[in-house]
Parts: structure tokens; sequence; C-alpha cells
């Protein structure tokens, strides 16, 4: 009996072990296949930036000629403005890229931070507000019976410029893969309409602004007279995606190296006019190809010798809590839609301010955004440090 239980727990010892194995092999196999996805891109990427850091190859063999550079900035303009800038001591020129369907979003802006009446009255500077399309095209992901024709979505667009104008189209077909295209419109607009702008701010049409106190932070710049600013959320070593599944997909083809050049993200960031006019000369220079704008502009940048300067409370792709200790410091939040117009009236509120200075409100501040911004998960919005401005 007593080797018979023996016989049972070596057999049971043995189908342990064997579990064991087979998981453990597992884990391991999992562990390098997340270290071949996310860890080895990225050391590879800073080890190109900081150790390689041929960036300057990178521009060489970007650059094409004039002539050619020029197809990605020639289109036509279906709708413009002109003279919005002109006559006007203007402070910022605010670009927003936007979706010929996105009617709704565009209202919400107009009624909230991008109010150029409410701007002007209450925050005494000149903004000028306008958003950056090309046409419609179909939407495969949309249901058949749902679909506006591209005819009448063009109507609809005439007439909410007529009654707005503030919409800048021109003629490319208004898709993800051609959000360089766009960008290069916005540059060129400024160029030949407002260059007198004193800054250049791009934002995506899912962002807030919080505009008293970007206004606030742009004119204390402007009375600095700043040069080579460029501010946003920035991204440093950052590896292309070589996965197909990601919408972010560059084939080596088209970016054969290991690392971009240092850029901030998308979702919002602001420019002096002097950097606004050098990246406008650099994409009549650079191969346009690559459809990710914001590394389109991170790469003319690197071409002009500009380089991005973080701004703590400028997002990225991630929504800020909502607080009011955030927003007395808030500069952008991305991903907002429906709570657009409520997110407006609590971060303008002027008890805000009231509840936030003095030395028990900085204290208590300075408590609540650690608690909120200082976690583990927190990931792409405002960093732990910024708790402790």
């Amino acid at each position: 009996m007593f080797v018979h239980f023996w016989r049972m727990h070596n057999y049971q010892y043995i189908q342990l072990f064997t579990t064991c194995l087979i998981v453990s092999l597992v884990m391991v196999c999992w562990v390098q296949l997340q270290l071949d996805n996310t860890v080895v891109s990225h050391v590879k990427s800073y080890s190109y930036r900081y150790l390689v850091n041929h960036f300057a190859l990178i521009n060489k063999s970007l650059t094409i000629p004039h002539e050619q550079a020029r197809t990605f900035s020639n289109f036509h303009y279906l709708l413009d403005h002109p003279d919005k800038c002109a006559g006007r001591d203007v402070l910022l020129l605010l670009f927003i890229k936007t979706s010929p369907e996105n009617t709704e979003r565009r209202k919400a802006i107009r009624s909230t931070w991008g109010n150029e009446s409410y701007i002007s009255q209450t925050l005494g500077v000149t903004v000028k507000v306008v958003f950056a399309l090309g046409t419609p095209g179909a939407k495969k992901e949309v249901p058949m019976w749902s679909k506006r024709s591209t005819l009448d979505l063009e109507k609809e667009l005439i007439q909410e410029d007529h009654l707005h104008g503030d919409l800048i189209q021109q003629d490319f077909l208004d898709s993800f893969h051609n959000l360089t295209l766009k960008l290069i419109l916005q540059f060129r607009w400024m160029h030949s309409r407002c260059s007198h702008a004193r800054f250049f701010m791009t934002a995506d049409d899912d962002i807030f602004i919080h505009m008293p106190n970007l206004v606030s932070y742009l004119q204390e710049m402007s009375r600095k007279d700043v040069m080579d600013f460029w501010i946003g959320r920035v991204h440093r070593g950052a590896p292309p995606i070589r996965s197909k599944d990601s919408k972010y997909y560059v084939p080596f083809e088209m970016y054969p190296w290991m690392s971009y050049p240092d850029y901030t993200a998308g979702a919002g960031y602001v420019i002096s006019r002097d950097v606004a006019e050098k990246i406008y000369q650099a994409t009549l220079t650079l191969n346009a190809t690559l459809y990710i704008d914001d590394v389109f502009m991170g790469i003319c940048a690197n071409a002009v010798s500009v380089s991005p300067q973080e701004h703590a409370f400028f997002s990225g792709e991630g929504k800020a809590p909502y607080h009011l200790c955030i927003y007395n410091q808030m500069m952008t939040s991305h991903g907002h839609v429906e709570d657009i117009y409520d997110l407006w009236t609590a971060a303008t509120d002027p008890w805000v301010k009231e509840k936030t200075s003095g030395p028990f409100g900085k204290l208590y501040c300075t408590v609540m955004k650690i608690f909120l911004l200082c976690k583990p998960h927190h990931f792409n919005t405002y960093p732990c440090q910024a708790a402790f401005l």
C-alpha cells in the first residue's frame, strides 16, 4: 500500500512538473513575442536615435526636386477665404483637421472653444479658426442606408461655409492616407493668406482646447518674442509600426529607417510663425508620400533644425481627467465629442480659478493631481510631473 501511495504521488509530481514546464514555455514564448513587438523595436529605435542618429541621411533621401514636391500641394481650392486674416493682428491661426461628414463636431467647436466672437470679446485677442478638409468619398464602414451622397454632402458643405465662412477645402480625397496633404494645405494657406499670425496651431476635430489658458500662455510667449517655438506632446525615438494590422502601418519601402525624428502628437500642437514659414519651405523639397502627418511634420522640422518642446498640459491621444485642478492648467485634451459642451462650461467657469488659487488651493490641487496623474496605467495624457507644476 505504501508503494502504491508513493507511485501515485510520484505520478502527481511528474504531472505537476510537466504542467509547470508547459506553462513556463508558453509564458517565455509570450514574453518573447511581446519583446519582439514592443521592447526590441523601441530599443532599436532609441539606439538609432541616440547612437547612430543619421537623420541627415533621412533628409537627404527624402529630398526631391521642387517640381515633384509641388505635386503634393498644387491642389485647387474648392472653398477658400483669402481675406480671413487681412487687416487683423492675429495672435493665433488655428487649423482644425476635419472630415466632410463631421458637421456636428464643427458646430460644437464653433459654439465652444472655437468661437471667434467669444475669444475676441472675452479674451481680447484675435484668433482665426478655420477647418481643413478634402473632398468627401464613400465610407465603406457606414451602412448604405445612412450614407449621404457625395453630391449632397458637397452641397451641405457649401451651405455651411456660406453661413460660417471658415471651411478651407482642396480637391484631394479626404481620407486617413491623405492627412499629410491636409497638413501641407494648412502650411500653404498660412504662407499665402495669414503669414503675419504670430502663432499657428493644428488640431483634430475631437480635441478640447482650453482657449483662455492657451491665449494667456501665447500672449506671454509673444511678449518674449519667442522663435523656433514648437510645443505639444513630444514623441522621442518612436519606431515605425510594421504590423499590417495597424492603421499606422508604414512599409519599409516608404520609410526604411528604425526611428522617426522627434515629433509632437498630431492631436494638437503650436508653432511660432518663423517655424511655420520654415516648415512650409521644407514641404517644397521633401517627399510627402508618408501619410502619417505628425511624423511628416517631424521630418520637415528636422530638415530645418527645429526641435519640439514638451508641454505637460498638451495631451497626446489620451483624455485628461475631469477635475477643476486639471482645468486650471489644461491646454488640450483629446477624444471629446459628445461631452464638449459640458466640458467647456465646467472648465471655463470662473470658480475654477477661485478654488485653485491661494496656498490652500494650490496644495489641494497638487495632492489631487498626484492622485489623478501619477498612476501606473495612466497613459498618453498629462505626465505625472504635471502634478508639481
